[in-house]
């Protein structure tokens, strides 16, 4: 949920039991504990859901757990402090997420009538581009494929074939250039072109 956990301290988790005595823990825990109700309270006030405080006041509480435990002065405060915290960088990732897909999702309003439209243009262009490519030699169209559909380097199509990587280099851009002349051939029917 929250992507920057606090550093803590710098000492490595299998380092704390030698160091922390044990009534350190047993004494964060009674704290954490008796503070539990005030911190979901606060996260709650701003996060505006009673599971969202609760889940990530036990995410606080794990994220004290796993690490060596600080040393303050108000162990109280600090916990309330780093509460209201987490409730902020939750608000701020949700933020974040939201106008994510609100950017995702949206879409100008002269689109959506010209979808069926595009889609059929799409769908022409894809035909033209195929005819072209089967009208290709055999080993032009077979290089395409593996570079383009497959996703293989010249270095390995060339190695596999038999050929140079000069020569595969001159097939994919026979290839490329066929599909392009294929386009090409259907600019003059789009809309707003001349012909």
């Amino acid at each position: 949920m929250i992507s920057h956990p606090p550093q803590l301290c710098e000492k490595e988790p299998r380092d704390i039991e030698r160091d922390e005595p044990r009534g350190d823990r047993a004494h964060f825990l009674q704290v954490f504990l008796s503070q539990r109700s005030q911190m979901e309270a606060l996260v709650n006030r701003r996060v505006g859901c009673r599971a969202t405080a609760a889940d990530l006041v036990q995410d606080l509480f794990l994220r004290f757990w796993r690490r060596p435990l600080v040393q303050v002065e108000e162990l109280n405060t600090y916990l309330l402090r780093c509460a209201g915290n987490i409730a902020i960088d939750h608000l701020r990732s949700e933020g974040t997420r939201a106008r994510a897909s609100e950017g995702l999702m949206a879409q100008p309003s002269d689109s959506l009538g010209s979808e069926p439209q595009a889609a059929l243009e799409a769908g022409n262009d894809l035909r033209h581009v195929e005819a072209a490519l089967r009208a290709l030699p055999e080993r032009t169209r077979q290089i395409f494929l593996l570079n383009r559909i497959h996703g293989r380097k010249y270095a390995e199509i060339a190695k596999a074939m038999g050929l140079s990587q000069s020569a595969v280099e001159k097939h994919m851009m026979r290839a490329l250039e066929a599909c392009k002349a294929s386009l090409r051939e259907l600019e003059p029917r789009m809309p707003g072109k001349a012909p």
